[in-house]
């Protein structure tokens, strides 16, 4: 017998003591499907009563409702009808002279249910039956939820952070942009209640998720689309379920079908580019980008399969679909976070193999089940592209390898099995009109502050020139004042720069030699060109001193031969 639930003071649902009451029948609840059909119940639904109960952390799931003849019911969720916090519910009811027996108990949609925890439907409200409400009971939140994404999208933001603060009466939303984790003043000081409306509102649009609702308890992932100055844009949702409430991040996807970036255009170098498609010339094997979160595998690993002949097939497995791709066929798996194997997983991987494609695009490795998967897909004999996290590509092997994934190395070491493996990172691109000359940094400016090592600027300088040689007339360094051009309606952080640029690394198992240029070296090479400011490659990588210092350590030689950049 499951056990009972009570409301403790403190705000939780926990075990009661005392004997169990018989458990309700799920099947006797009654449907309520659309506005009308509530606007016909009788007696009359009047309003919902989860203050007055103390069930406010259940609305979405459960909630208590005065009907007109002074009587309680239970409105709920289908999942949620029959359990023991409904139960538990049904309880109180009776103790405080809800109910004389039971609480009659209604199953209703997730919008429907919602729009009446949140009193934006009630009796009053409701009226005669006059057509279906669902769209005007969600229209505030969803309104608010768009402008939260078209903010992020004209911005340039790679991921929207939606934070809530259960307990407190404000919480805040934060996006990722160049790199920078920001809070625009216009979102700041957001009522707690409002943000939470908002996710509920927007995961009823979530496709391929875990949980028919929102749900703050656990983690769920899923992917919804929206439109944005008439583009499709994707979003990523990944929740967690922190302590103070639960952390929502969406990750800002382009749909490729209205024309993903190229190669070039994303920051790869010419000679880079040539190698990547001398070696996707071959059949069979195993293309893998590698980088921290946020460091755009997913748009270079689509921008690559865009790329790709008509004639290949393809088709993807990823956990969502992150990108549309013209031409390619895909299928998003929803895995359950908590749950070690899926059986759904395997199905579909038994499917593909006999779908006679060319490549297939295997959406991230990393855990034991997407290593099997790959060691499956890449041991046929077809091209196999997908990402991971790792620190440089030389290092992907060993994170495969590793008891998280546990791909065995002698699988690793086989011969055109690890066809390419790229590492890249972003750094943000110095607004072109503003920029200044590196020597700026010796000006007495209240705008520059001392280097973070506390190494004065004319020490530093020198340093850089030493270890790269004296051709570095080109370097600037970012405007902080910013201008006309960066300035528009960017935070104060982002002015100074324009947009960002991937610098990468590439390194091919089968050839002897490793990577011809460190994706630290790629970016020197940008900055010599006055694109990225050489302290940003500081932050992204590591000090030019301890550039200097694992110089002196190997026995390398000072200076500099990198490889150009086109202009």
């Amino acid at each position: 017998m499951s056990r009972m639930l009570s409301w403790r003071r403190g705000g939780t649902w926990g075990p009661r003591s005392g004997a169990p009451t018989p458990r309700f029948d799920s099947a006797s609840a009654i449907v309520i499907s659309s506005p009308d059909d509530l606007a016909r119940l009788k007696p009359r639904f009047m309003r919902a009563l989860s203050d007055k109960f103390d069930a406010e952390a259940l609305a979405g799931r459960l909630v208590p409702v005065l009907l007109e003849d002074h009587s309680v019911a239970i409105f709920a969720l289908a999942e949620h009808v029959g359990s023991d916090q409904a139960d538990e519910l049904a309880r109180r009811i009776r103790e405080r002279g809800g109910a004389s027996s039971g609480p009659v108990r209604y199953v209703l949609a997730a919008p429907l249910l919602l729009a009446i925890s949140r009193r934006q439907l009630s009796g009053q409200v409701l009226g005669p039956p006059a057509g279906n409400r669902v769209s005007s009971v969600r229209t505030a939140p969803a309104e608010a939820f768009q402008d939260v994404v078209e903010w992020g999208v004209r911005h340039g933001a790679s991921d929207i952070h939606l934070n809530v603060r259960q307990g407190e009466p404000e919480s805040e939303i934060k996006y990722t942009v160049a790199g920078q984790y920001l809070a625009p003043e216009r979102f700041r000081r957001l009522p707690t209640s409002t943000l939470f409306d908002m996710l509920c509102v927007a995961w009823m649009d979530i496709q391929g998720g875990n949980g028919a609702v929102f749900d703050p308890g656990i983690e769920q992932q899923g992917s919804l689309q929206r439109q944005v100055d008439g583009k499709r844009i994707v979003l990523r949702w990944s929740s967690l379920a922190a302590d103070a409430g639960p952390s929502v991040c969406l990750r800002v996807q382009q749909d490729a079908a209205a024309g993903l970036p190229t190669l070039e255009q994303l920051g790869y170098l010419p000679d880079q580019v040539r190698s990547i498609r001398r070696v996707m010339l071959s059949e069979s094997g195993a293309v893998i980008i590698a980088g921290v979160v946020g460091s755009g595998k997913s748009t270079s690993l689509a921008a690559l399969i865009t790329g790709l002949p008509a004639h290949r097939k393809v088709v993807t497995i990823e956990d969502p679909v992150e990108y549309r791709i013209p031409g390619a066929i895909q299928n998003t798996i929803a895995r359950h976070l908590d749950t070690d194997t899926h059986a759904g997983f395997a199905s579909k991987l038994r499917s593909l193999k006999r779908s006679a494609m060319t490549d297939v695009l295997l959406g991230e490795v990393r855990d034991p089940e997407t290593g099997r998967a790959f060691m499956d897909l890449a041991g046929s004999g077809v091209n196999v592209y997908t990402t991971i996290h790792a620190p440089s590509a030389q290092r992907i092997p060993d994170r495969l390898a590793s008891d998280f994934i546990g791909v065995p190395r002698e699988f690793l070491a086989t011969s055109g099995m690890l066809k390419l493996l790229i590492f890249q990172a972003l750094l943000p691109l110095l607004c072109r009109h503003c920029a200044l000359p590196m020597q700026s940094l010796l000006r007495t400016d209240a705008q520059w502050e001392a280097h973070p090592s506390g190494m004065r600027w004319t020490e530093w300088l020198n340093l850089v020139h030493a270890l790269y040689g004296r051709e570095l007339d080109l370097c600037r360094v970012r405007n902080a004042r910013g201008c006309e051009s960066c300035r528009h309606g960017q935070p104060p952080e982002l002015h100074g720069y324009a947009g960002r640029t991937i610098s990468a690394e590439l390194y091919e198992p089968d050839l002897a030699a490793g990577p011809a240029l460190s994706a630290m070296d790629a970016a020197v090479c940008k900055a010599r060109q006055g694109l990225i400011d050489l302290r940003d490659i500081e932050a992204r990588f590591h000090a030019f001193e301890t550039e200097a210092m694992r110089r002196s350590a190997h026995g390398v030689p000072s200076g500099f031969q990198g490889l150009k950049v086109a202009s």
